[in-house]
């Protein structure tokens, strides 16, 4: 049994892992700093170091990309990050976003979605969200769409949010500009959302993933 992960390792293991398998190669060690506000890439060395020692990854010298995973049993994740009888994450699906509930409100629920841990960090806030509408098809996001969404009341100008807007949930890209908050969407057909100082406005977290399905 290999030692136990830090909350910290953890993260960089799964950040890796998605990263893999978006991009086809391993992020260097300053693109794994940027994500995690680590200034040195001395710092990083040190958590990769780590997940070394507890054979987790292998790492090439003398390359830039020279980070790989080491296959591992069922056994030698945390169980948060799986099923209990799979190797795969479960979330919650979640039929609608309602004011002033838990985003897994029981009655909120439709059903839960397979999906691998790899692509989403903090696996066990995770959840899917069931799109309404077409505001978002330029982004790829089409009416009936899963979006995956990983809780964060942060966003950067460009990410694809969930937020709480008068009591409503809304999908859009988020901007800032300054000191305004606009929502903007995915259709020349609406208006970008200006968020005004009497809007009862919150950021519930950022789209992660899409999952659609063609039948």
């Amino acid at each position: 049994m290999k030692s136990k992960l830090t909350d910290r390792q953890e993260e960089i293991l799964i950040f890796i892992q998605q990263f893999t398998a978006e991009n086809g190669y391993p992020p260097t060690l300053r693109e794994i700093g940027k994500n995690f506000q680590i200034s040195s890439t001395f710092g990083v060395k040190r958590h990769l170091e780590a997940l070394v020692k507890k054979g987790h990854i292998n790492i090439e010298s003398n390359a830039s990309r020279g980070i790989s995973m080491i296959k591992r049993n069922h056994e030698d994740f945390s169980d948060k990050y799986f099923d209990s009888e799979a190797v795969f994450l479960k979330i919650p699906v979640v039929g609608r976003v309602a004011a002033g509930l838990p985003i897994n409100a029981i009655e909120n629920l439709e059903g839960s979605l397979i999906v691998d841990p790899s692509f989403i960090k903090k696996a066990e806030e995770a959840f899917a969200l069931r799109i309404r509408g077409d505001s978002m098809i330029n982004a790829g996001i089409n009416d009936g769409d899963l979006v995956i969404v990983s809780p964060n009341e942060q966003a950067r100008n460009g990410d694809i949010v969930v937020a709480m807007l008068n009591d409503e949930a809304t999908v859009k890209r988020f901007e800032l500009v300054d000191k305004k908050i606009k929502l903007v969407a995915e259709n020349s057909a609406y208006v970008p959302i200006e968020i005004k100082s009497e809007d009862d406005f919150k950021l519930i977290g950022k789209v992660k993933g899409v999952v659609r399905w063609l039948n």
